[in-house]
């Protein structure tokens, strides 16, 4: 099994490149911002998805260089994912992300929402630069899709009538549509066909799926030190995922422990026992599982290369995660 290291090989080198570009584009003006984002992209993490559109635009290139606009490109997808994860720890009152404090931790409430948006709109004006509307429609839908990912996750908390395409949605906003928009935004950059846009968007968003149901899978499965965070904390918090929706077609009980928000001492343990009883855990393995296939076979017309082996051992990857 490959780790996420070895499988962005190819890219290293860029990846490298793209961290000490993001430092010198986020330096600009102010000292308390400059250091939260410093502290951001000091706390390590896997990088994967300027990997991902790196890889991509590898793939793409007739002679495997990169163009200047497909740098930036990565660089304004890791922006925005950032950005994300500072107003999602805000919003969750996350202490720790990565084993590192979070910035509204570290700083305060105020100052991470302002490091968030400051991000946010730098990815946007560096993003407008780049001068090509598609990719500017690409991603300014996946900043709104995040908000209304977060804003769902919310709305639809210890709901137990809310139906799988309600948290397949609330997924593909959070997680996937980042994925998607920009392998696409790499492609547009490559201009390539409309048909093979749409199997990079469909690349990105079945891996971003796939990497949603195998972490919803870990709340469940995981230990706490896997997790970075306490095991079930998602179900704690009236998050319902792939494995709880399944549970409640199978344990008509569980809707009952959800519905009074596990107030009761031994709720949330007697919950864990009845997902864990049920077929909910192997049944969204599988789910991951046909999201990861799918993913692999979208890639099938891209020519051999180093990049390309990357791409198509990504989904197996993310399985992986649950072994």
């Amino acid at each position: 099994m490959a780790t996420v290291t070895e499988l962005l090989q190819p890219v290293e080198q860029d990846l490298e490149t793209l961290l000490s570009d993001l430092r010198s584009l986020i330096g600009a003006g102010h000292p308390i911002l400059q250091a939260a984002a410093e502290h951001l992209f000091s706390a390590g993490g896997k990088r994967l998805r300027p990997g991902i559109v790196l890889l991509i635009s590898r793939a793409l290139s007739a002679n495997g260089e990169l163009t200047a606009r497909h740098r930036r490109l990565a660089e304004i997808t890791e922006m925005i994912h950032t950005a994300s994860l500072v107003h999602d720890d805000v919003v969750d009152e996350a202490s720790t992300r990565r084993g590192v404090a979070t910035v509204h931790s570290r700083f305060n409430h105020r100052v991470a929402v302002l490091a968030g948006d400051f991000l946010f709109a730098q990815a946007s004006w560096h993003l407008a630069n780049l001068d090509d509307l598609e990719v500017v429609k690409l991603l300014s839908r996946v900043i709104m899709d995040l908000a209304d990912g977060e804003v769902k996750q919310g709305l639809f908390r210890y709901d137990t009538g809310q139906t799988f395409a309600t948290y397949l949605e609330k997924s593909y906003c959070k997680t996937a549509s980042l994925i998607a928009n920009s392998a696409k935004a790499a492609g547009v950059l490559s201009n390539e066909s409309s048909e093979h846009l749409d199997s990079l968007y469909h690349y990105g968003r079945q891996l971003g799926l796939a990497f949603q149901v195998v972490d919803d899978i870990l709340d469940f499965t995981g230990s706490d030190q896997q997790l970075g965070k306490p095991a079930a904390s998602d179900l704690a918090s009236g998050y319902l995922t792939a494995p709880a929706l399944y549970a409640l077609e199978e344990q008509p009980k569980l809707a009952g422990l959800i519905e009074r928000e596990f107030s009761g001492d031994e709720d949330l343990a007697q919950a864990l026992e009845l997902v864990r009883a049920s077929r909910a855990i192997p049944r969204s393995r599988e789910l991951a599982e046909t999201f990861a296939r799918e993913a692999r076979e979208a890639l099938a017309w891209l020519p051999e290369s180093p990049s390309r082996r990357a791409l198509i051992e990504l989904p197996e990857f993310v399985l992986g995660r649950l072994y």
